[in-house]
């Protein structure tokens, strides 16, 4: 396989195997280029992303501290196995950090710290989430300790003296563990299980970029200015199918090789302009992938015919090499394509002298991008259940946007990764709410003839997914639900504060958001399937109520209230009055899929398909007995 970036004639292009190639150039910066990265570094200050050094003392004596508490745990770990003392008094044991800390990126007032506990071989996994977890509880500087021993890569989490640690843990097949230990070295994975090995390549592949980038300072200024630009473009969520932090630290870090002597001003631009013109799916890699003896599961699309279909590989430089963006679907890349070539028009204007470097960090203003959104709600009656619940739903959304994408109808379905809060009317109906939104770009259509577009597959496959994983992690809770919404754009302030959605002057329009087609926007809800999750950034806060009261009450009649989730419009090019424009939304569903169950929630709705003279049309019955076939009342949107 060859793979390189295909960029504009003007620059030379890379070749090479996997898209690998010497330098494209050695130059020396110029003044100018100086003056620009100094402008670059003040556009950035208002923006926190410079650490100052009260804080990076506090986070190193966090450290040493956590450092010392493991080692004591160890060594009293190896007393009572009944080790010898002279294996006791040097078993050892250390702390690795990862992720942005380690990377030397660390941003002003964030205060995780991602790091792995290394063990020699009599510690097992069961010590880490028994013993040490419980010598941490009696902590007094611990608090808010939890462990998530099921997760991928399984990890306690807690905070230390004020800072959030994420702490994965991992044994090596060594009965001791030195100061000196280089984690880099491949022979320390030999005889591990799988979990000890995700643990490892945390810290392994953040030291694999480290120790590849040319020139660290002009990498680190570089990734800080990147990751604030993705963040600020809403383009920075792993879990939403875009890119997470090491992602976006390998793409900075190849451009680095590319132009080994340039600053960082230099490295922005460069940066979008090899990736706005990347051959996508051909992968980024730091380094040739390497054989070795260890046999591990490595990323390559010659062996593994699942690799073939990822859409957007960056691939990990340290073995075993894994693609670390699985996550990133058709419309994410679209998304973050579109916002490369935009990145690059505008560092292009700033090195010319037109703009200034504070345009680059402009906010997407995501709820003016399209015409027609998908409201995701997700409500519980607790907030601890919420907390749970938006956590489930959260990781699982990128599963709707690949459902959505895949309607022939569609071309993007693009996730804003922020999550809102839920208004005070939501908060009185359904409890503690969080909101997501998803802008959509429809096909035109090719006649006049007027196209129905079901959404009900996408968004009810969506909604069991979650519904059936929360009910077999028993973490389903009476009250729990979640909803979908199909509105227009000028029905979002029934659902968000007038601030958000100010429109800016002379916005440009982008061809990712072209869409001719005028919709009608009806209140559609999808789904009292129950979910999970846990992040707490939702709860209350109020918006435009009196406006969400009208839209809960539109005159929607109970037949509309019961038709499948169903968008119809005609041709953009025939003759036909807004009246005539229609887009019918509806479809609740009350309850689980058949063999969920939720404590106190046994109601299901019963739902047959039929097609009248080539119309898609929908009967429903919501029984609250499965067993019983007597119907009940229809719900209606307007009925909550």
């Amino acid at each position: 396989l060859f793979f390189s970036p295909s960029t504009s004639r003007q620059h030379n292009q890379p070749q090479g195997h996997y898209g690998l190639t010497s330098p494209i150039s050695l130059a020396p910066p110029s003044d100018k280029d100086h003056i620009h990265t100094q402008k670059l570094i003040e556009a950035m200050k208002p923006f926190g992303v410079f650490e100052d050094q009260e804080e990076l003392y506090h986070r190193t004596t966090v450290l040493g501290k956590l450092n010392n508490f493991v080692r004591e745990w160890i060594s009293e770990l190896a007393e009572s196995k009944n080790l010898p003392p002279s294996i006791t008094e040097q078993v050892g044991g250390k702390i690795f950090t990862f992720g942005s800390y380690r990377l030397g990126v660390h941003t002003k007032g964030s205060s995780d710290i991602d790091a792995l506990c290394v063990a020699p071989s009599h510690v097992e996994r069961s010590d880490f989430f028994q013993s040490f977890f419980e010598k941490l509880r009696n902590q007094e500087e611990v608090k808010n300790l939890r462990a998530i021993e099921d997760a991928y890569v399984p990890v306690i989490k807690f905070e230390f003296d004020g800072i959030e640690i994420d702490l994965v843990f991992a044994k090596l097949s060594l009965p001791t563990v030195s100061d000196d230990l280089d984690l880099r070295d491949d022979s320390c994975l030999k005889s591990l299980d799988i979990r000890c090995i995700r643990s490892l390549n945390g810290s392994r592949v953040t030291d694999e970029i480290l120790r590849l980038v040319p020139n660290l300072e002009n990498f680190r200024l570089t990734l800080r200015a990147v990751k604030l630009w993705a963040k600020r473009r809403g383009v920075y969520s792993n879990i939403m199918g875009f890119l997470g932090g090491v992602s976006w630290a390998m793409l900075v870090a190849r451009i680095c090789q590319l132009y080994p002597n340039a600053l960082a001003s230099t490295l922005v631009n460069k940066f979008f302009l090899i990736f706005s013109k990347w051959d996508w799916p051909k992968p980024v890699l730091l380094k040739r992938l390497e054989e070795s003896f260890l046999n591990l599961p490595v990323w390559d699309p010659r062996v593994n015919p699942s690799d073939r279909y990822h859409v957007m590989p960056i691939i990990t430089p340290a073995y075993p090499q894994q693609n670390s963006t699985y996550n990133v679907s058709v419309s994410t890349r679209a998304v973050m394509v579109e916002e490369f070539q935009r990145g690059l028009e505008v560092t292009d204007e700033i090195l010319k002298g037109n703009s200034d470097w504070s345009k680059l960090f402009e906010p997407l203003n995501f709820f003016q991008k399209y015409k027609h959104y998908i409201v995701l709600t997700a409500s519980a009656f607790t907030e601890e259940h919420h907390l749970n619940w938006i956590g489930l739903v959260e990781s699982k959304i990128r599963v709707l946007v690949g459902n959505l994408e895949r309607n022939e109808f569609i071309t993007i379905a693009h996730v804003q990764p922020q999550s809102f809060p839920g208004n005070e009317v939501l908060y009185k109906q359904s409890g503690y709410v969080s909101m997501w939104f998803l802008g959509l770009v429809f096909k035109k259509a090719e006649s006049a003839v007027k196209t129905n577009v079901d959404l009900t597959h996408g968004i009810q496959s969506f909604t069991d997914t979650v519904y059936r994983q929360a009910s077999a992690l028993n973490i389903l809770k009476e009250g729990m639900k979640i909803e979908a919404t199909y509105v227009k754009r000028k029905q979002l302030h029934y659902f968000l504060p007038a601030g958000t959605l100010q429109k800016r002057k002379k916005q440009r329009v982008s061809d990712i958001s072209q869409n001719n087609s005028g919709l009608q926007c009806k209140r559609s809800s999808l789904g009292e399937s129950c979910l999970d999750g846990s992040k707490d950034r939702d709860s209350r806060t109020p918006s435009n109520s009196s406006s969400l009261n009208k839209i809960s009450k539109l005159d929607i009649s109970t037949a509309e209230a019961e038709r499948l989730f169903l968008i119809s419009w005609p041709n953009s090019k025939s003759q036909v009055s807004p009246t005539e424009m229609e887009a019918t939304v509806a479809l609740r569903t009350s309850g689980p899929p058949i063999g969920c169950t939720i404590p106190g929630y046994n109601t299901v709705c019963q739902l047959r398909t039929c097609f009248v003279q080539g119309q898609h049309k929908l009967s429903g019955t919501v029984i609250t007995d499965p067993k019983s076939a007597s119907p009940k009342q229809h719900y209606s949107p307007a009925s909550k």
